[in-house]
Order: structure tokens, then C-alpha cells, then sequence
């Protein structure tokens, strides 16, 4: 890897544009480097994990949504749509909007955390529609996937966005446009304009994801696909984009990020070196904010040592900086602890989840956050007997570069009425690569199974499954057969809009 300083330049210094960060994200983009085979695997995977994720919720009110605005956009050639027939098509960038929602609508695909954090999954929507679009081959989505995984991952390790409150679609933009730069192999000149111009339309305040989040949680990254789509589609046609972005007098680094006196150090893969940092990201084995994953799992272990939950007089949950202030009671949110809260607002709130999960042993996609379920007069009490606190070390292993060392979850410190404290903690997830459990193959598709039983049919499963594990087979007039259909009569259709 190579180490880049950015920082701002004045506008009189006329920094060269191969000293520019946008032209070294689109010099890696341009490099033809072959994909290695745990790579190529990996990309599999996820493939299959978005699927899987976005058909268990597409008939969920955004995705329906989303659908319903994609069809306003019909094209013979174009891409499809999940839950839609494969031969029914429509423009790439209104597929990238519909299937990019339906991926990130539970929470549930796969994330990368670091100086910011990610759900890099996000970059396949996009990237296969246009390969779907201008037929492209398995081999050549691969490359391209790959491409978007190690643009936004290297941004995410380099560049924090929380901290001056912008949302993380910051850097997946970006990594979007590298992405299908990649796979239509486009000249570094073309993707340099694309790259600027997705990041000047992708800052976004984090309002987002605080206060009474809403569905545009989910949207965020689908509306990133489709800048994406259309900033390649501008520079492709000779045109160009404001520059220099990251390092300009007015910038988004001079007035959305640190600042003028701001330096960050980005580090993107050498010319002919592999792109690998989809390695570096992990799944969610279950639907909530990734931060919640290990405590979730650390919910079902206490539970087995605690006889009466109402005996328990209080939690305490020790964390890291990152997880008190998103989902923790560091946020100052009321709405965490608000048991008539939306299921966006529910999913980052660590109190609500620890108590679901301490009470019931399991954690569901849909059942969990159900009216009901949340409103229970008696997870309500234990809920609000919940509290995080920052712990230095968890903050320090939070942000540690060293894999083994990388934490994501917490102590907790549960106090019960006789004065007796139970005590556990667990640094990742059971299905996090250094877990317990570390997701393979298998539990990919078995994840997928699971959460589409009852919804598409066991042939349709099983095709798209066959053809998912033959992606670098896929020629250029099959990477349809990507697409996962519903019998007609279960795909609901949602209210009337202007599209």
C-alpha cells in the first residue's frame, strides 16, 4: 500500500491533478490487476448476502417504494430489478435506486469500521446494473466490485466523516464511480471526473441517522448508487467536475471536513498490487447497527447466568467512543429509549437491543422490532435499566490497526437487587472472521435460505444460488441471471407518486 497526504492546497499553487487524491482513486480504478481467487470468492459471498437481505424485505414500505419509482423508468437493455422478472428492465441508475434500497433496508449486509465506518456491500447495486446494462461479464463485475470495496474501505481507514457530522455515503460515492470506471474500463482521465463529481454531490449532513431516523437510512446509499451512475455517465461524455475536489481552496476537506489545516493520510494499493480489502470487511449475522453484533451475542451468553431479568436493578455497557455516541445513550437521542420509536430509530439503540436479546435468546429481522414486541411492559423496564459508558481501551482497540487486536463490542456489568454484579465481554461477534463462528460459505447461503424461505420459491433459491457460484462463468448477456424473482402475486405495489 501507499501512503497519500491530502490536505488543501490555494488555488495559486495549481496542484497537479496527478498529485490529487480523486486521480490517484482513479488511477487505481484504471489498473487491471487480477482479482485473487479468495477475493473472487469473497465478492461471491456478498453477492449473495445482499440478495439475501434485500429479498427478506421487499415488501418492507421504502423498497416497495424505491420499486415502484424504478418501474417509472423502463428500458428494454437495461437492468433488473429484485423481486421483478428478470426480463422486465429498466434504466441502471433507477435499478441501482430500487436494489440499493432493498440491500440496506434491514441493516443486515456487511460493514467495514475504522477512522469512519461502512457498509461496503452498498457498491454492488450500482455497479451491477450497469454491467448488467452494457453487458459485461461475470470476470468483469468481479473486477469491479473489487475495485469499489478497496476505494471506499481505504477512504474509511483514512478519513473520518462522523466527526463533522456527515454521512458516511461520503466516501461509497466515490467508490461507486471507481467501481464502474473499473468495469467499463474507462481511462483515468474519465473516472478522475467521475470520482470528483460523486463526491461533490454525496456530502450529506448525519441528521440521517439521528434523532427519529427514517427510511432515508436506507435510501442514503441507493441515491449514492445513482449519483454514481450518472457522474460516470457525465464523464464519459467529455464532461467534467469541480476540482480540485478533496484538496481545493473550497473543498470539501476546507469546509465540510477538518478544515484548511487539516492532513489526512490515505492509503490506496500500488500500481499492480491485488485489491484485497473486502477481506478486511465482515457480515452481520444479525439485523442491527454492526456495533450491536458482539453485544447481541454477549446478551445470549449472560442470559444463560441470569435466573430472573427482574432481578437485574441495572446495565452497565462498556464501550467504545463510537458505540455510546451512535447507539448508546451517549447520544443524548430520547428517542433510543422510546418504545413507539420506528424500526431505523430501534436498530441503533444498543438499549433496546441488549434487552430484546437478554430476554429472548434470539435475535429476528422482523420480530424483534415488531409494535409489540418493543412496547412489552416488561422490556420497556429492563430496557431503561440500560446505560453506555465510554471506555478509553475499547475506544483505543476500537480504532486499533492491528486486526488482532480490533474490537467491536464491550464489558457489561450487570447488577442485580441482591447487590451481586455479573460481569462478561466479548471484543467481536461470533460470525466476525476472528469470532467464534466466523461466517464461510455455508453460512452465507444458509443466511440467505433462511431469510427468503416463504418468500421466493425453493426452485428460484436454488437457481440464483447455482448461478451466483458461477459468477466468474457469468459471459456477458447472463449477469441477469443475478436477479431474484418472486411468484407475481407476493411482490406488493405501493401507493402512486410522480414517476
Amino acid at each position: 500500500m501507499q501512503i497519500h497526504e491530502v490536505r488543501v492546497h490555494p488555488s495559486k499553487s495549481e496542484l497537479k491533478r496527478e498529485d490529487q487524491l480523486a486521480w490517484k482513486i482513479a488511477a487505481v480504478a484504471a489498473d487491471k490487476v487480477a482479482v485473487e481467487k479468495d477475493v473472487a470468492a469473497m465478492i461471491i459471498n456478498r453477492i449473495i448476502d445482499n440478495a439475501a437481505v434485500a429479498i427478506a424485505a421487499i415488501n418492507r414500505r421504502p423498497v416497495v417504494s424505491a420499486r415502484g419509482m424504478a418501474i417509472g423508468h423502463p428500458r428494454r437493455d437495461g437492468a433488473t430489478v429484485f423481486g421483478l422478472p428478470a426480463g422486465r428492465r429498466v434504466s441502471p441508475e433507477w435499478a441501482a435506486w430500487a436494489n440499493g434500497t432493498a440491500v440496506r433496508e434491514l441493516d443486515m449486509h456487511d460493514t467495514f469500521l475504522a477512522a469512519d465506518y461502512s457498509h461496503p456491500g452498498d457498491n454492488i447495486p450500482p455497479i451491477l446494473a450497469v454491467a448488467q446494462t452494457m453487458a459485461r461479464s461475470g470476470r468483469d463485475l468481479i473486477r469491479a466490485i473489487a475495485t469499489g470495496y478497496e476505494i471506499q474501505i481505504d477512504l474509511v481507514r483514512a478519513i473520518c466523516l462522523h466527526e463533522w457530522k456527515k454521512d458516511h455515503i461520503a466516501h461509497l460515492c466515490p467508490a461507486q464511480a471507481g467501481g464502474i470506471g473499473t468495469l467499463l474500463r474507462l481511462p483515468v482521465e474519465v473516472i478522475y471526473q467521475a470520482v470528483q463529481q460523486a463526491v461533490h454531490v454525496s456530502f450529506t449532513t448525519r441528521q440521517s441517522r439521528k434523532g427519529e431516523i427514517s427510511s432515508w437510512k436506507a435510501y442514503a446509499p441507493a441515491h449514492a448508487g445513482k449519483l454514481a451512475v450518472e457522474a460516470v455517465d457525465r464523464a464519459m461524455r467529455g464532461e467534467g467536475a469541480p476540482s480540485p475536489i478533496y484538496e481545493g481552496e473550497d473543498s470539501v476537506i476546507a469546509w465540510m471536513l477538518g478544515g484548511r489545516d487539516a492532513v489526512y493520510h490515505v492509503p490506496l494499493p500500488a500500481p499492480g498490487e491485488p485489491k484485497r480489502a473486502i477481506m478486511d470487511s465482515f457480515t452481520k449475522e444479525h439485523s442491527a447497527e454492526y456495533q450491536s453484533q458482539a453485544l447481541i451475542d454477549l446478551a445470549f451468553r449472560l442470559r444463560q447466568r441470569i435466573d430472573d431479568l427482574t432481578r437485574i436493578q441495572r446495565i452497565v455497557i462498556h464501550t467504545s467512543h463510537h458505540t455510546h455516541y451512535v447507539i448508546g445513550t451517549g447520544a443524548n437521542d430520547p428517542q433510543k429509549m422510546d418504545p413507539k420509536a420506528s424500526r431505523e430509530t430501534l436498530d441503533h439503540s444498543i438499549m433496546y437491543i441488549f434487552a430484546v436479546a437478554l430476554e429472548d435468546g434470539r435475535w429476528h429481522h422482523v420480530e424483534s422490532y415488531a409494535p409489540a414486541r418493543a412496547g412489552r411492559a416488561e422490556t420497556v423496564a429492563l430496557w431503561h435499566k440500560i446505560e453506555t459508558r465510554e471506555d478509553p481501551e475499547w475506544t483505543r482497540r476500537y480504532h486499533s490497526t492491528d486486526p488482532n487486536e480490533k474490537a467491536f463490542g464491550g464489558r457489561v456489568e450487570v447488577f442485580m437487587t441482591d447487590g451481586s454484579v455479573i460481569t462478561d465481554e466479548l471484543a467481536v461477534a461470533n460470525a466476525h472472521p476472528l469470532g467464534a463462528r466466523p461466517f464461510k460459505r455455508a453460512d452465507y447461503i444458509r443466511k440467505f435460505e433462511t431469510l427468503t424461505e416463504g418468500i421466493i420459491t425453493s426452485r428460484e433459491a436454488n437457481r440464483f444460488l447455482e448461478v451466483a457460484q458461477s459468477l466468474p462463468a457469468l459471459k456477458a448477456d447472463e449477469l441477469h441471471l443475478l436477479n431474484v424473482a418472486l411468484p407475481g402475486a407476493r411482490l406488493i405495489a405501493g401507493k402512486p407518486g410522480i414517476f
